[in-house]
């Protein structure tokens, strides 16, 4: 068998043919689906009339196929496992055709296919193929009429994209309903659900004075788990209207919860199909964490309504131009309904040790790749979060007013089109007259961009000089890099007076918070009348998604993180303060000399505690230190076992030191009040945990009290779930052990919880983690099938640093079993597990040989294209 053959962006050509209206029917059956389709096709204008229908089909069994209903003979055709080819069509026609799946066995979970019972679809990206013969590609869009038929009994419900017109009862115990999409849409949009389900039904009233039905579609028992989706999709479309003025389009919407899933949702038209994980909460079940991810996530998915899907991509090359910008809207929304220095904090926190980390590693991409073998590859945190930073940037340099027009202006000018990344930046261009033709550098140059800046104050002429120098590391395939456009939002905080200063930049006054533009190789800007000794404030609210470099000393950061006036920038301060004293403690460490501990990372600490910060949230999140994660993309080489050792001792060190302010905090942040999942309850809990993380350090009799009672009380999963971590990763099996014994046996009839439950012990730092994990996957809770559990085990270990990279290399071996086995019945799961072992060129020789030795491994293997890209990327 051949190698996958990637594609290319530059062999983009639109399709010969449309499909300009679809009608499908599905006798659904586990083994045996029958799918009778009727597609109305037209030749493209400008395309050759001997141009072949070539259509895209995959484990699909041809039961009859014709154009016009006139039959086709095997000889006018020609078909293989991938496609279907038909020659000398004519330029309108109808192709009728009916072929056969079988949904009960499809565990890649693309097309159609089955979770406990249920028929749902998943077609985005090129699942579609694996229903009927189609072009599938995202550039032809056609309208939908759909009927299914299903079993009355075991499949009561039967649902589709857009609005129900017709149903009724059939022979044999059998009913249909049909449904029609009035709105053109690309086949990865279409979705499908039948099942035994139950309905929450709410209403919504838009801004023109419709009423729309608001359908949760759900398992009996999770009826109770779907209010806080409810409230969090009418929160959704009524802060679109006031925000970007966009209305709801349909007479319903719908959200169906399905267990085996392997995206967190997907927008199809009208029928948003949701994994469950991201829809059900309740707070005896779900964290505070759980119910802020959901409603995240139902606005993300509503929000596509208008971002990719009334405007949606050309081809899968722009796929960041749906997901970049809509991403940067469900953060806008967050950072509008909770806290804002903390969504903004919690999202950089996350993209600086994750996305940097993709382009740091051999599968680094730009934004809008330039090809690929696979797409389902390319659903990553470039394409999303550092899409959405892109997005966020033309925001900062265009001012929110024309950034709105821009969006405005894009949404009705492409209505009903499949476009491109230069259609949207195109559309901003044209509103503002701002010149954007080298800031669509971002789209296309992969890697972190990285800023090394000094700054010198002139006591004489009360100037400050800023120098700023970019350069963007090598990555591969793109060796030459060129300057980028990138806005730097920057203060001056006067070390006399604590307060932000006045900018005048070339003669121009700026206020005392603006926007500089670096454009060159290296630029200096030369701020005068500046009336004290300043610290640069630099990158507030992380402005551009790249590296900072500035020569800060331990005393800058210290004050910045006391005087800062951008929230953001306070919290990345006291981030530097402690990684300076961690890479003294993993020096130590490596050399084999005595650990100190850093006073003014304590006394920093005690500030914090005993000072006068308003919002509890962000106090949290600055007294959360940097994750092994984080501090491990900051060295040039991991070492593991240092970096462990070091957070470590600053954790204990911050506890023995600091006990009496942690115990006073944990103390006047306990509450019996009824749980509500407000920000200001949130707060409150995140203040209270994180004090108890620092009380449970040193294990002593009084922190453990308090965990254990914390954990007993089981007021709510959010202090249920921490105290549970807390006592699961204590050195003590008295604490551990019943803990995790309780909580299992009360949860066992919950999937979701269960998730947790694998989740808190495969992430325990002791070292029996890896034998725990081989026990676990033969728990009945456990099914390598479903994409949750394998997330919540497997992946969840593979993250666990210390225990993951033991020198013996079986953690190695552990997931690279998986990833084989997964290969065959899931790929794409499969795919985006084997990421930590894409990533053996940061580590130690002899772990770079382990990792390395298990792709080689991995690679000998009969591949799916999925896994075959990611391997040939890490062994290249």
């Amino acid at each position: 068998m051949s190698d996958p053959q990637p594609v290319y962006l530059s062999d983009y050509q639109p399709p010969a043919y449309q499909v300009t209206h679809t009608e499908l029917t599905f006798d659904l059956d586990p083994a045996v689906t029958r799918v009778k389709a009727r597609l109305l096709i037209e030749r493209h204008a400008e395309a050759e009339a001997s141009a072949p229908l070539v259509l895209n089909g995959e484990h699909l069994t041809l039961i009859s196929l014709a154009i016009d209903d006139t039959p086709l003979a095997e000889a006018h055709y020609q078909l293989n496992d991938e496609s279907l080819r038909i020659d000398n069509v004519p330029a309108a026609f109808s192709l009728e055709s009916e072929v056969e799946i079988a949904p009960g066995s499809n565990t890649a979970l693309e097309g159609l296919y089955q979770s406990n019972g249920m028929y749902c679809t998943q077609c985005e990206a090129e699942g579609f193929r694996r229903i009927t013969f189609y072009p599938d590609r995202p550039d032809v869009m056609a309208t939908f009429k759909v009927t299914v038929i299903g079993n009355a009994t075991s499949e009561p419900v039967l649902l589709a994209n857009g609005n129900p017109v017709d149903k009724g009862t059939l022979e044999g115990g059998r009913h249909f309903v049909t449904w029609e999409d009035p709105h053109p849409k690309p086949c990865y949009l279409f979705a499908l659900v039948a099942g035994n389900l139950h309905k929450v039904e709410d209403h919504f009233v838009t801004m023109s004075g419709r009423d729309v039905s608001l359908q949760l579609w759900v398992e009996k028992e999770n009826l109770d788990k779907t209010g806080h989706a409810m409230a969090s999709l009418k929160r959704a479309m009524a802060w679109d209207e006031h925000t970007y003025g966009r209305e709801y389009d349909l007479d319903l919407f719908m959200i169906v919860a399905v267990n085996d899933f392997n995206m967190g949702a997907m927008e199809n038209k009208g029928l948003n199909i949701f994994n469950s994980a991201a829809v059900l909460t309740h707070p005896k079940t779900a964290t505070d964490a759980t119910f802020q991810n959901v409603e995240g996530i139902v606005a993300h998915e509503y929000f596509h309504n208008w971002s990719g899907n009334r405007v949606t991509c050309r081809d899968w090359f722009q796929l960041s131009l749906k997901e970049g910008f809509t991403v940067f809207r469900d953060q806008c929304f967050s950072a509008d309904t909770n806290s804002a220095p903390v969504k903004r904090i919690q999202d950089v926190s996350f993209f600086c040790t994750a996305q940097f980390a993709e382009d740091a590693g051999p599968t680094a991409h730009p934004v809008r790749p330039d090809h690929f073998i696979e797409i389902t590859n390319f659903y990553t945190l470039t394409i999303y979060e550092k899409g959405a930073e892109v997005v966020r940037m033309l925001c900062h340099l265009l001012g929110w007013e024309d950034f709105r027009r821009g969006a405005d202006l894009y949404f009705d000018r492409f209505d009903g089109q499949a476009v491109t990344i230069e259609d949207f930046v195109g559309c901003m261009q044209e509103v503002s007259g701002a010149d954007l033709q080298q800031f669509m550098r971002w789209y296309s140059q992969a890697g972190t961009p990285e800023i090394d800046a000094r700054g010198e104050y002139d006591y004489v002429h009360s100037t400050y000089h800023l120098t700023l120098r970019q350069r963007t590391p090598v990555t591969p395939g793109q060796t030459d890099k060129l300057p980028l456009h990138i806005p730097v939002r920057m203060g001056l905080v006067g070390t006399k007076s604590g307060q932000d200063l006045a900018l005048t930049l070339e003669g121009e006054k700026l206020g005392k918070d603006t926007v500089i533009h670096l454009r060159e190789d290296e630029q200096t800007f030369v701020f005068t009348d500046v009336a004290e000794a300043p610290v640069p404030s630099l990158l507030r609210d992380f402005s551009a998604p790249v590296k900072l470099h500035f020569p800060y000393s331990r005393e800058d950061l210290a004050f910045l993180l006391t005087y800062d006036s951008d929230g953001f920038n306070r919290w990345d301060a006291g981030q530097r303060l402690a990684m300076l004293a961690l890479d003294d403690l993993i020096a130590a460490h490596r050399n084999g000399v005595e650990k100190v501990m850093d006073g003014r990372v304590v006394d920093a600490f005690r500030t914090l505690l005993t000072g006068q910060i308003d919002d509890k949230a962000v106090l949290a999140e600055m007294l959360t230190l940097p994750s092994e994660a984080y501090i491990a993309e900051q060295q040039p080489i991991v070492d593991v076992d240092a970096i462990h050792a070091a957070r470590e001792f600053v954790r204990q060190s911050l506890a023995m030191e600091l006990r009496d302010e942690f115990l006073a905090t944990y103390q006047a942040n306990c509450s019996d009040e009824s749980y509500a999942p407000t920000p200001a309850q949130i707060a409150q809990r995140s203040l209270k945990n994180i004090a108890l993380t620092y009380l449970m350090a040193v294990e002593d009799e009084q922190g453990v009290a308090l965990c254990e009672a914390q954990f007993a009380a089981d007021h709510n999963m959010t202090d249920v779930r921490h105290a549970l971590t807390l006592l699961v990763h204590s050195d003590r099996d008295d604490l551990s052990t019943p803990a995790l014994k309780a909580f299992g046996e009360k949860w066992a009839h919950d999937p979701l919880v269960m998730d947790q439950w694998f989740t808190i012990q495969v992430s325990r730092p002791q070292s029996d983690v890896l034998e725990r994990v081989e026990y676990l996957m033969q728990h009945p809770a456990f099914s390598i099938q479903n994409p949750n559990k394998v997330r919540a085990l497997v992946g969840a270990f593979a993250q666990n640093r210390v225990n993951f990279h033991r020198l013996d290399g079986k953690g190695y071996v552990l997931l690279a079993d998986v990833v084989i086995k997964l290969n065959t019945l899931n790929p794409e799961i499969a795919a985006r597990l084997i990421t930590p072992l894409t990533r053996w060129q940061r580590f130690d020789e002899e772990r770079q040989r382990l990792m390395r030795e298990q792709l080689e491994r991995i690679r000998k293997e009969p591949l799916s294209s999925n896994v075959f890209e990611v391997v040939e990327k890490a062994l290249a």
